[in-house]
């Protein structure tokens, strides 16, 4: 990674309920533990990234609404995560409203990456990773999301409507790089809550690996019930429970990610 600039993943899928926070905080976690240093910016309203890292509502004083409204830099609304080199942006409901309070507001599918780079000219506390965690939907938070992204990375559930949904986030993808930031790529597909059991699971990652080919990873995260619980204790999965299938699998996806990534620098 460039000391000077991080390499930003929006973590993103128009579906909701496909693994989106977790697979942010989770993968967050991994890329710390391995001696990446990581934001996760949480840029949906309900904050379940900022929940699931631990961070009380009433601890959220400055958010990334704030950040976007112009009212507050990144280096303001940085807080640390029990995990070392891991930080959060939180979030918290007025994030809603973001949207008709920018309308008429200069670059407002800039303001996320405005920020970002400033925050990186400053030179303060510097990060490999920043892990952008989205709402599931198309709004003007994603927009900002995707436009101050490097790349994509798309938690896929192993289900019956999967490859509908993907299409859809393709072609908002392509609009995104069409119109706003040509350098967006994929940077990969994740295909998560796979049920071994289930022998739709194992038609849906056929599916998806012959349309999408390489685009897709290889470690597959696991239905896993370790994961659905460690958010109550507000905490990543690899912390609440290291063991567990779920963790395993997120930590050999932070190490496929690093791993791509180099591949990508030597290109």
């Amino acid at each position: 990674m460039s000391p000077e600039r991080p390499r930003v993943l929006v973590v993103a899928n128009q579906k909701g309920g496909v693994g989106k926070t977790t697979t942010a905080i989770n993968l967050g976690t991994a890329l710390a533990a391995v001696g990446q240093p990581t934001l996760v910016v949480d840029i949906d309203p309900q904050g379940n990234a900022s929940t699931g890292l631990g961070i009380d509502r009433s601890q959220r004083r400055i958010t990334t609404y704030d950040v976007l409204m112009g009212e507050a830099g990144i280096a303001e609304a940085i807080m640390p995560t029990k995990i070392p080199n891991l930080a959060i942006m939180t979030a918290t409901v007025d994030l809603s409203g973001a949207e008709l309070e920018l309308v008429g507001v200069a670059r407002r599918n800039y303001r996320l990456k405005d920020a970002l780079l400033e925050y990186a000219a400053r030179g303060e506390r510097k990060f490999s990773y920043v892990l952008i965690d989205c709402p599931p939907s198309l709004t003007l938070l994603t927009i900002n999301a995707m436009v101050a992204a490097d790349a994509v990375m798309v938690p896929l559930q192993c289900e019956f409507f999967a490859l509908e949904g993907l299409s859809q986030l393709l072609k908002t993808i392509e609009l995104v790089r069409a119109n706003i930031n040509p350098l967006l790529e994929i940077q990969g597909i994740v295909l998560t809550m796979f049920d071994k059991r289930n022998r739709l699971s194992e038609q849906v990652e056929a599916d998806v690996r012959k349309h999408m080919g390489e685009m897709v990873y290889k470690t597959i995260i696991p239905r896993n019930v370790r994961i659905s619980e460690a958010p109550s204790h507000g905490l990543p999965a690899l912390v609440y429970d290291l063991r567990c299938s779920g963790s395993q699998a997120y930590i050999k996806l932070a190490g496929e990610l690093i791993q791509r990534e180099r591949v990508r620098e030597a290109a």
